[in-house]
């Protein structure tokens, strides 16, 4: 079954139920008006605050959509790019790309001008679609991809080298064209997070989109009645496959433009979210808004929240027991996953393992997992390998790029390039990347061991560890730490508390510095070590990138 498939079913059974809303928080906030304010407005109404799409407007944006691609003749395999801010435009525009039998390009809304150009000629890009942020980087290389034809524009104040999307597909027709489509048609190509090294551009077919549904639902046991709140960005197959859960059995999200503490919080009180899906970094600053008393809870009412769950990248224990102490009726769980295995589930902790929190979980639905040695050989229970995939989840391939292709699917095994270990229960923990485990004195050391540790001093706001050369040890540990606001820490404080861990993990340097991630949450580690190592270290992890590129979202 194609997943536009799943879309017709949610119109024919939902059609007048509200499947999509926009809230902007910072537009009104612009304007002077309080939340207060806010709650009066009538709940369908459009405004910029609030905007809200019914299922069979959803099913009707999307067919118009494909046909006006297919009238600017747009064929099979034809690729699409969609360059936009979380908007209620965007999940529609996604599945009428998909509903005309094109491929679908989703693209990193922090991308340069430049990083747009490689994407777009990577992917073989014929048509782009737009938003207001992105017309100046556009401007600059428009002349530059010839294979990018037509370029349509959402939003007002169109510039001169693209089409208002609006007006040419509001007047096209609102059934859905005459195209006939395959689970092993080509689907999507998302591109790698690109957090060591260049971005891989990853296709997808609709029968791995259409089992990332069914793993989600799996897993979280949405219903229809169930509402998701979405913030991370929808290019992501992060925030993308946790919404198909929901997607699955016709529930509701809402998409949240923006990250602020007091609006999630709000957000999620007023919209009745009953899953919340969030990044490390949102947790941080909702705890620490709680704690100064910048957010008091009492003035909310969030009884309809139910699951909170955290993926993307490792989730330090102690920032879990935090949250548990202060939301003590939430379930918590967490997915990993890979844009390569078509986003979180292959392995799944469960609500019913908090007790086991720290690790990622076992296989998740329909997945089987392995951790090997370099030989591609299981190690035993505690000892450090490489976490392998086999599902029906795993990507087609990295677009053009067969070498690549092949040393990262093995025998139909995906080599993920995460060190983890495996407990007797046959839980699962995730040591580091493989690239990023640092060699000092002949002892491995796994930053994400370290980083784990320095979360858990009550200062520490955030932090990150990379290896830098040592002409005796070879490598040494770097600690770039953040400190919580208003808060003074010295370096002096930290190796004391640094006193607990072996001596080989402790970091050698310490240095205070805002640590830097990406919109999906992780730790920009490229960004750092060009900081500090300098771009000849840079420059060598791309080369060994290029030779063994695997990538988690």
């Amino acid at each position: 079954m194609p997943i536009t498939e799943i879309l017709a079913k949610n119109a024919r059974l939902y059609g007048s139920a509200i499947c999509l809303t926009e809230i902007n928080p910072g537009v009104e906030e612009k304007r002077g008006l309080s939340w207060k304010e806010l709650s009066l407005v009538e709940p369908r109404q459009s405004c910029c605050y609030r905007k809200e799409l019914t299922w069979r407007a959803f099913d009707e944006r999307a067919n118009q959509f494909a046909h006006l691609l297919l009238e600017r003749g747009v064929k099979r395999g034809d690729k699409v790019g969609i360059l936009l801010m979380n908007c209620i435009e965007w999940l529609p525009i996604y599945f009428g790309v998909l509903r005309s039998g094109a491929i679908v390009v989703p693209l990193n809304f922090r991308y340069s001008a430049e990083e747009i150009k490689y994407a777009l000629e990577l992917a073989d890009v014929s048509i782009l679609i737009f938003g207001p942020e992105f017309t100046e980087r556009l401007q600059v290389i428009k002349d530059n991809v010839p294979g990018v034809h037509s370029m349509f524009y959402v939003g007002s104040d169109c510039p001169g080298f693209a089409e208002g999307y609006e007006d040419l597909a509001g007047s096209r027709p609102r059934y859905a064209p005459e195209i006939e489509l395959f689970d092993r048609d080509d689907a999507a190509i998302y591109f790698s997070s690109g957090t060591t090294g260049f971005p891989k551009a990853i296709l997808h077919s609709h029968q791995t989109l259409v089992r990332a549904c069914e793993v989600e639902q799996n897993h979280h046991s949405q219903t229809h009645e169930d509402i998701f709140l979405c913030i991370p960005p929808l290019y992501h197959t992060g925030a993308k496959m946790h919404w198909f859960g929901s997607f699955l059995v016709g529930g509701s999200a809402v998409l949240l433009r923006g990250i602020k503490p007091k609006w999630i919080i709000e957000t999620a009180a007023n919209e009745r979210a009953s899953i919340v899906w969030l990044l490390v970094p949102w947790a941080q600053d909702i705890l620490d808004a709680i704690e100064s008393g910048e957010i008091n809870l009492s003035d909310y009412d969030l009884s309809a929240w139910r699951l909170m769950h955290i993926g993307a990248q490792p989730v330090p224990p102690s920032l879990i027991r935090r949250w548990k102490k202060v939301f003590p009726t939430h379930d918590y769980d967490t997915n990993y996953g890979l844009s390569e295995s078509s986003g979180p589930g292959a392995v799944h902790l469960g609500v019913e393992n908090i007790h086991k929190v720290g690790s990622i979980g076992k296989a998740g639905y329909s997945w089987q997992t392995r951790i090997v040695n370099e030989q591609g050989e299981p190690v035993k229970p505690g000892e450090v390998g490489e976490l392998i995939l086999f599902g029906s989840s795993v990507m087609k391939g990295y677009y053009k790029d067969p070498e690549a292709t092949a040393a990262t699917i093995k025998a139909g095994w995906l080599y993920t390039g995460d060190m983890a270990c495996e407990d007797e229960e046959g839980f699962i923990f995730l040591v580091d990347r493989k690239k990023d485990v640092i060699i000092t004195g002949g002892e491995n050391i796994y930053p994400v061991q370290i980083e784990d540790f320095l979360r858990g001093y009550d200062k520490i706001k955030d932090v990150a560890v990379i290896g830098i050369a040592d002409h005796r040890l070879g490598e040494i540990a770097l600690a770039i730490i953040e400190i919580k606001p208003g808060l003074e820490c010295g370096e002096e404080e930290i190796q004391k508390f640094c006193t607990q861990l072996p001596r080989y993990k402790r970091p050698y340097r310490i240095i205070f510095d805002q640590v830097p991630r990406n919109a999906t949450g992780k730790i920009e580690k490229p960004r750092l070590r060009r900081k500090y190592c300098g771009e000849s270290v840079v420059r060598q992890q791309f080369e060994l990138d290029s030779i063994n590129p695997k990538q988690a979202p």
